[in-house]
């Protein structure tokens, strides 16, 4: 197994971890591309939850619809292994009870950890996926310090391009990605596991996506697909892209709810095509209330427009921060090497 030349990304676009009050930290398994990322708020955020893909794996997503009772979530589990790397969170959640997060009732400290996974199997031993003690060592790493990007990870193992066959996908990753307005701050953390093709929201042009069948050149998914070809058969939930916004501002269990629906918009204009069948792709948000919203502070209009604009680049960062990937016989090449 190898990892080869490390692609050049664009100039940094910020970080989730700009959002006061959030921490990230991945695990990267060196036996195979697979990993997992924890996004902390050890204070307690407000949570919401919006899946969009028809193949989603998760863990307490019910309870963050806007009637049930828990307000508040101490950090989410991303991760790769499919259904088994939903394991990660709960060694999050020992972590977190060790360290006195959690709600208190009665009898200890409960942490609320959702979580999801993507489908990274493909990619080297499938008997090799994240566990309660690699979620546990994510949350051990998790710094306010700017995230890792590309082949780490909820990235690791992450594919993009797989609809004509995975020999002609190219390597995904995670990217991160923030913007401030008057004083608030929009941030993303998106691991890109997509069926579909990633492209560059300002100019539409294909990144990284399924590949031509000798390998060397981009085919551009969309336009294949209009023009009659025929995709390969396909095992439901072997994709999926994951995500999390974050904000430091006040938002309501509702707001929240819907800042994670209206930025699915950045994943549409990043990935083509999304929200498939095969893909399970998922994006919640927090929001930390550091800020309050008062004065020229952004609306829920403004903050919808923050969350779509950070999902879309830092989806486009995860595949230019990532780096090719050969494993025996199986070659998936980065954007960078293939541009």
């Amino acid at each position: 197994m190898s990892d080869e030349h490390a692609s050049s990304p664009a100039p940094h676009a910020g970080a989730i971890t700009d959002v006061s009050g959030i921490e990230v930290g991945h695990f990267s398994d060196t036996r195979r591309p697979t990993g997992c990322t924890v996004i902390l708020a050890r204070e307690g955020a407000v949570a919401g939850v919006d899946v969009r893909g028809a193949a989603p794996g998760t863990r307490e997503t019910d309870l963050l619809a806007p009637g049930n009772f828990v307000q508040q979530v101490h950090a989410v589990m991303l991760a790769g292994g499919s259904a088994w790397g939903l394991a990660a969170a709960d060694g999050a959640m020992q972590w977190l009870e060790e360290h006195g997060i959690g709600f208190d009732v009665r009898f200890g400290r409960l942490p609320i950890v959702p979580a999801a996974v993507l489908f990274d199997l493909p990619v080297g031993d499938a008997r090799i996926r994240p566990d309660a003690a690699t979620g546990y060592a994510a949350c051990a790493a998790a710094s306010t310090a700017a995230p890792a990007e590309g082949n780490v990870g909820a990235g690791s193992g992450a594919l993009v391009g797989k609809l004509f066959g995975v020999h002609r996908a190219m390597k995904g990753g995670i990217g991160t990605a923030s913007i401030t307005v008057n004083g608030v701050t929009v941030g993303a953390l998106i691991a890109c596991n997509a069926l579909g093709d990633v492209l560059d929201p300002d100019t539409a042009q294909v990144v990284a996506g399924a590949r031509t069948e000798d390998g060397r050149a981009l085919l551009d998914t969309r336009r294949a697909l209009l023009r009659g070809d025929l995709p390969q058969p396909l095992l439901a939930g072997t994709n999926t892209t994951l995500g999390v916004i974050a904000t430091d501002a006040v938002l309501s269990k509702v707001q929240a709810n819907r800042l994670a629906a209206v930025a699915h918009d950045g994943l549409a204009r990043a990935i083509n095509p999304v929200h498939t069948m095969s893909d399970g792709d998922t994006l919640f948000a927090l929001a930390t209330g550091r800020v309050p919203r008062e004065g020229d502070a952004p609306g829920m209009t403004v903050l919808g427009t923050m969350a779509a604009e950070v999902v879309a680049r830092a989806t486009l960062r995860a595949v230019r921060a990532a780096r090719t990937v050969r494993i025996g016989e199986s070659y998936f090449p980065c954007a960078a090497d293939l541009g």
